[in-house]
């Protein structure tokens, strides 16, 4: 019988120990760089889960370059020695769910330099994506309705016009993570969502005036409250 997954604790602790199996897989079978693992339907068959946590388990070691994935061909162990190998493993499954307070600091850290490179690096197409998620962030704002996730693809959207590609997949990783604490916390109230309507008007044209300077000052002015609410809860 498969297992269910009936919340997210629950969904982490089948993903731990289903990563835990691949590498006790690797490990019997002495796979090298490069092998092949068995598909997603045996390894479900095997572990006697879905096949959708073993996609979430083998997503997550290929995040952490330890498995690749060729469409068409299957999954492979990557160009890593079995040792090290076993440590990254080991320290990935000693992982902590990060906090509120922690994803709000790297959160932060990370969309202030964002800012900064997309002010340097922009495109037309980039500033037209931008400017539409600011129109869809306003169009819920001022029906007073919730617009979390508006206004996170705005912020998603600038730090896909950084054309950093890690900066970019850090924010995608921490986002859902986000917005389940912003929901928890309720941390935007009225006022402060039309607030963020201008705010991130400003950041808008300072992106598309091309200076990194101001676009920082601005993202930087757009999370003070965000700031400060996180280190009172």
């Amino acid at each position: 019988m498969k297992l269910e997954v009936l919340n997210k604790n629950d969904n982490q602790r089948v993903q731990d120990d289903i990563i835990s199996k691949i590498r006790d897989l690797i490990n019997y079978k002495n796979l090298e760089p490069g092998e092949k693992l068995p598909s997603e339907r045996m390894l479900s068959e095997k572990f006697e889960v879905s096949r959708s946590n073993v996609r979430e388990a083998i997503q997550k070691l290929e995040f952490y370059g330890l498995l690749e994935s060729i469409p068409q061909s299957g999954t492979f162990v990557a160009n890593i020695g079995i040792i090290a190998m076993n440590g990254m493993i080991d320290d990935i499954l000693r992982l902590e769910q990060p906090d509120f307070k922690s994803l709000v600091e790297t959160r932060i850290l990370l969309e202030l330099k964002t800012a900064r490179l997309a002010a340097l690096r922009r495109t037309d197409e980039d500033l037209v994506h931008i400017k539409n998620t600011i129109e869809a962030y306003k169009d819920k704002v001022l029906k007073g309705e919730d617009a979390v996730q508006e206004d996170l693809l705005f912020h998603l959207a600038i730090a896909k016009a950084s054309h950093n590609s890690t900066m970019n997949t850090f924010m995608l990783t921490i986002t859902p993570e986000i917005i389940t604490n912003f929901e928890k916390y309720h941390v935007c109230d009225d006022n402060q969502a039309v607030l963020g309507i201008q705010e991130h008007t400003d950041i808008y044209e300072a992106i598309k005036a091309q200076n990194p300077k101001l676009a920082k000052q601005k993202m930087k002015e757009h999370f003070k409250i965000l700031y400060q609410y996180c280190y009172n809860i």
